[in-house]
């Protein structure tokens, strides 16, 4: 009962297929209604059980059983016998299909497990059993109700006493042997990757329980998890272009968030000294492996502490998931075992500078200096790049690729830092780091800047650049402003890419992988195929 699998990027024929197909299941639909059986008109279905925890349950009793009989098969077979009086009921998808005349077997999948099932006429009636083979399909939604059991060939499995349709599967799924491997079908169509890829609902599952240990992690810390706007008039608090919309309310154009920081830095202003927040934030760039324009972003700000303070509780919370969700701090990623159970290396940028290109920016005091050694390395700079740009632009030519392991990278250049404090001893620098694992960034933290003049300086220099075509730079926010002169304490900041933490711990290579509806390109219509095709890096 194999059927060809609906694809928005089919050629012609198989979409002809594909429709045959529908008329047969519509058919179908049509002959189930005309004979008094509609699906879609049963409300409810009481579910007592799922399919991993029944063939558990059956495991341990059974196991149990063995034990108590001794060697004594007769006395086994009338315990195991008894176990068919515990009748159970289960939902799910048909997933295949045996046919052996008036006995079939089918599978079903439950959102914890896939489980057989036995089908008798004599059990369900002829009448039913009849339906049953020329009206249900794969694809499928049924109940089931009956006794659970171990087959002659050892697969623990429920015999069915009553069956019912739940839904018609009006268009088939994607063929058993063949499965669904094209990703551009599977991201535009995440409901059929979940049904036909079980690993793909187990990376889905993982990134909850991680998010949830997140919270778990903060909560028992003392912070406090709020909420911020999405739309706002200045979209600031990171280096990355906005989208743009329009407020018909208030006829104004507002921005999506990109960055959760200055909001919660007012917070800080009023007396919350632990918060934090895990939302949406949206920038608008390309789409590669590790970036999509819209991703979760959290961001925990912590009152009477520094980026020291950061880099601890960062070791501890990623250790912390690691151990909750994954029961290790050893994680595989593609080749790499990555160990978050060793204290993570620590680097200034200039020291990694140093480490992996030769280059001391030690010695190299002017921007003219700085030109000439990124013109003998081949590093390409912009006329607007300072000398601490062009460190920045060392450290992503020659260092990130490196850093596999997990790595704190600190003390960065002013130029690249609008909103975090100096260094008392290195005004040119700032007490910043960036973590990375697998050459990636990982999160980046800030002893906050909390004095409002010089914030007020920054954000010039942010003016400054973005009139020189940085689109990335920040306006000056003057509430923002305001809050920090009514006075913020010495604290600590921090922001995670929820994503790429995701992709860690699930050992999944593209962060489309992790998001169970990532930003595609609009299909054009009447058309199975993107105008052009999306790439990623």
């Amino acid at each position: 009962m194999s059927e060809n699998q609906t694809n928005p990027a089919v050629p012609a024929e198989e979409e002809q297929d594909i429709n045959i197909l529908k008329k047969d299941r519509l058919d179908k639909l049509a002959a189930l209604r005309e004979g008094g059986c509609d699906p879609f008109q049963i409300t409810k279905y009481d579910v007592t059980g799922k399919a991993a925890d029944l063939k558990a349950e059956y495991e341990a009793k059974e196991a149990e059983l063995i034990a108590a009989a001794g060697g004594d098969e007769e006395k086994l077979n009338a315990s195991l016998e008894a176990l068919h009086e515990n009748i159970v009921s289960i939902a799910g998808r048909i997933m295949s299909w045996r046919d052996m005349g008036k006995a079939n077997f089918i599978d079903v999948r439950d959102s914890s497990d896939r489980i057989q099932v036995y089908v008798r006429s004599n059990d369900v009636g002829a009448d039913l059993f009849k339906e049953f083979k020329k009206k249900w399909d794969i694809g499928d939604i049924i109940g089931v109700e009956g006794f659970v059991f171990r087959t002659r060939k050892g697969e623990i499995s429920i015999h069915a006493k009553k069956i019912v349709l739940l839904s018609k599967s009006l268009l088939p799924l994607p063929e058993k042997w063949h499965g669904l491997k094209d990703t551009d079908t599977r991201y535009r169509q995440r409901y059929l990757d979940l049904i036909i890829n079980p690993e793909v609902k187990d990376t889905f599952v993982k990134r909850s329980k991680i998010i949830a240990s997140i919270r778990r992690y903060l909560d028992n810390q003392g912070f406090m998890e709020v909420e911020t706007p999405m739309l706002v008039s200045n979209a600031g608090g990171a280096a990355a272009r906005p989208f743009e919309t329009h407020y018909n309310a208030l006829d104004e154009e507002v921005k999506l968030r990109i960055s959760l920081e200055l909001y919660l830095k007012r917070l800080i202003v009023g007396g919350l000294e632990r918060v934090y927040e895990i939302g949406r934030v949206f920038r608008n760039e390309g789409v590669d492996t590790r970036h999509n324009p819209e991703f979760t972003l959290m961001e925990l700000y912590q009152a009477y502490t520094d980026y020291y303070g950061m880099m601890d509780l960062t070791e501890n919370m990623f250790r912390h998931v690691a151990q909750e969700v994954c029961g290790t701090t050893c994680v595989p990623y593609g080749e790499y075992m990555i160990d978050l159970g060793k204290p993570f290396e620590r680097l200034t940028m200039i020291d990694a500078v140093k480490k992996y290109s030769g280059v001391d920016f030690n010695e190299i005091n002017t921007l003219e200096e700085a030109r000439k050694i990124a013109d003998e390395k081949g590093v390409e700079y912009e006329d607007r790049h300072k000398r601490g740009d062009i460190l920045n632009l060392f450290f992503e030519a020659f260092v990130e690729e490196h850093l596999i392991q997990p790595t704190f990278i600190m003390d960065h250049p002013i130029e690249i830092s609008p909103l975090t404090k100096k260094k008392p001893d290195a005004p040119d620098y700032v007490e910043r780091f960036e973590l990375f694992i697998t050459g990636r960034e990982m999160c980046n933290a800030y002893s906050e800047l909390n004095d409002p003049i010089d914030q007020r300086e920054r954000f010039k220099a942010q003016e400054e650049a973005l009139s020189q075509g940085d689109e990335e730079a920040n306006r000056t926010d003057e509430d923002f402003l305001r809050a920090l002169e009514i006075g913020m304490p010495p604290t600590g900041g921090i922001g995670y890419g929820i994503d790429r933490l995701v992709m860690l711990l699930t050992n999944s290579a593209s962060i489309r992988d992790v998001l169970l509806f990532p930003t595609m390109k609009s299909l054009p219509a009447n058309s199975g195929r993107p105008e052009k095709e999306e790439t990623e890096e």
